[in-house]
């Protein structure tokens, strides 16, 4: 009953405290829009990571269907 309470406990003040993070607000846009600077946004790149899940989930599947493959093949020999 004890651990009971001890986790129930941790978790009630882990989502209390989650509320506290939060995540830092866009950057104030230029007052002149000629001076330049970046979009307002930001500028993350996210095409090398996007290319890095796709090829990852490729091979993944690739993966199970050649599993798949390779069990049918040994059930039908059997």
């Amino acid at each position: 009953m004890k651990k009971i309470i001890a986790k129930l406990s941790l978790i009630t003040v882990l989502t209390i405290a989650s509320t506290a993070l939060l995540a830092q607000g866009p950057p104030e846009p230029p007052e002149d829009p000629g001076e330049g600077g970046g979009p307002v946004g930001g500028n993350a790149p996210i095409g090398s990571g996007l290319a890095i899940l796709l090829t990852l989930g490729a091979a993944y599947g690739g993966r199970k269907v050649y599993q798949y493959w390779k069990d049918q093949k040994e059930e039908l020999e059997d």
